[in-house]
């Protein structure tokens, strides 16, 4: 194998409706890589960025959504690229928002709010449907894991 790098996060945004947490999904544009696939927001590590940071900015570049409150997901997604002979390694993040108003760049044509159910059936690939299964069964445990995995933002 050529190399292993960590050059993208994921990032699943959430927002609370009556104790119960909703998903923010979106669909990428047809002139996009992965056109019309429904996706979290996604993007690229800029060079000299932390993970973290990239997170924070794909959400306002994709979204113009606020962060409220920051977590890591206990899991990291990865991927195999055959054409490169490269390991992708990708950060997963989770965000809170307190609105529902969202507005999107050119990247994404649609978005949905939805609910565990529906977001884990609108996601195409099998580790952003782990990682949104994840982050829910995180929330609704309220675990001890949720308070330990906050970030400061």
């Amino acid at each position: 194998m050529k190399e292993i790098v960590v050059r993208a996060v994921d990032c699943h945004v959430f927002r609370m409706v009556e104790n119960i947490p909703i998903y923010l999904l979106l669909k990428r544009s047809r002139n996009q890589v992965y056109p019309n696939i429904w996706q979290c927001v996604t993007g690229k590590i800029e060079q000299g960025e932390k993970a973290l940071d990239a997170a924070l900015r794909e959400l306002k570049e994709e979204t113009e959504l606020l962060p409220v409150n920051m977590w890591t997901v206990d899991q990291v997604n990865h991927f195999f690229e055959a054409e490169q002979n490269r390991m992708n390694l990708i950060p997963v993040f989770a965000v809170e928002v307190a609105t529902e108003f969202v507005t999107l760049s050119a990247e994404h044509t649609e978005y949905r709010w939805c609910s565990i159910e529906e977001g884990i059936n609108l996601l195409l690939w099998n580790q952003q449907k782990q990682g949104l299964q994840t982050l829910h069964q995180m929330i609704m445990e309220k675990s001890e894991k949720l308070e330990l995995s906050k970030v400061s933002i």
